[in-house]
């Protein structure tokens, strides 16, 4: 493996951003930034060897300092929606930044993909590695204790993209914290991704109100347009779910959470690329970029040119005690690992 760090530009207050690469013995790579603890390209070959950049990302650093639609970001501190922003920890009430209307989404108006981490790169022979680590002061979007986090992002010979996110904190606290890599196996730029084949570990889906929070229930997908238990192509039941403009559901994964198994297999059939994500999170959001603008905030990409599939513990969580809880106390540790297998059919 071989590490490569470079200069990314700098903030708006002149701190300077770093940007890695990690290139294994096949000569494929990911690139990093310590802005954000970003996940921007992912080079990997197709079954014809042609090696192509399969993640949406921004070629340079102005873009991830403006608003864009979390490409590749570390999110945090908590990930997916809380509805109204609200929740109570040991009879305290809390409120969070209220960002999408009425609702917290995807840690508020600064969340983790907006904020500079510290960045130690390491290399074990055959992975190599950036541990990106940040400290988010009490009460920062709202979320009560100081929470000290870390994502370690790392790629392998055997091309395996491996993230884990862990995080303590000096007070009781929720989070829920994420990757949203916008994928396009068929590579970023290639047109609409909806071709690609999705099969999904899931039995179970949530059922959310028109806002998309959790009304608590939870949903089996038989016999519903949310079934991917077999392969099944994007495009096939897109259309039905035009209030959404595509998919932007949470699948509860079948298997103990806490074990690492496996969530979902995506393979694009023009290329032959194959994608399975291997995750110990209890959940996944499937996203098919449905609000992808197509414009410079996006990088020209539009709607259904990638899809999401966000590993994560349940939105909405904080308010819904039957869930698998989000709740970190003082002495605990979180920590969650997801692992993106690469390869060819």
């Amino acid at each position: 493996m071989q590490i490569q760090s470079v200069p990314f530009g700098q903030t708006p207050d002149g701190e300077p951003v770093a940007l890695f690469t990690l290139t294994n013995h096949r000569g494929h790579s990911v690139r990093l930034t310590n802005y954000g603890a970003v996940l921007m390209d992912v080079n990997v070959a197709d079954a014809a060897g042609k090696i192509d950049n399969v993640n949406l990302s921004f070629d340079s650093l102005p873009p991830y300092l403006d608003r864009h639609p979390h490409f590749g970001s570390t999110i945090g501190r908590f990930c997916n929606r809380i509805g109204h922003g609200q929740f109570t920890i040991d009879g305290g009430s809390y409120q969070v930044t209220k960002n999408l209307g009425k609702h917290h989404l995807h840690g508020g108006t600064i969340g983790f993909d907006h904020l500079l981490w510290q960045a130690e790169i390491y290399n074990d022979g055959d992975v190599a590695g950036v541990r990106f680590e940040l400290v988010s002061p009490d009460a920062m979007e709202g979320f009560p204790g100081t929470l000290k986090a870390t994502a370690d992002y790392s790629f392998s010979n055997d091309d395996e993209l491996s993230m884990t996110f862990s995080a303590t904190t000096d007070a009781p606290t929720h989070v829920n914290l994420c990757n949203h890599s916008y994928w396009n196996l068929g590579g970023a730029g290639s047109g609409l991704a909806t071709d690609t084949v999705l099969t999904i570990e899931a039995d179970e889906v949530l059922d959310v109100d028109a806002d998309l929070i959790p009304t608590g229930r939870i949903n089996s997908v038989d016999g519903s347009g949310l079934d991917f238990r077999q392969a099944t192509p994007l495009a096939e039941r897109l259309d039905q779910f035009a209030a959404t403009k595509g998919y932007d559901h949470c699948f509860v994964i079948r298997g103990n959470a806490g074990e690492l198994r496996l969530a979902a297999r995506a393979e694009h059939p023009g290329s032959g690329r194959v994608m399975e994500v291997w995750t110990t999170q209890p959940a996944m959001q499937l996203y098919t970029g449905n609000h992808l603008p197509g414009n410079a905030l996006s990088g020209g990409y539009g709607a259904h040119e990638a899809f999401c599939l966000e590993t994560q513990h349940h939105p909405d969580a904080p308010n819904h005690p039957h869930f698998p809880s989000t709740l970190l106390r003082p002495g605990e540790t979180y920590s969650q690992r997801t692992v993106h297998r690469f390869l060819t059919r």
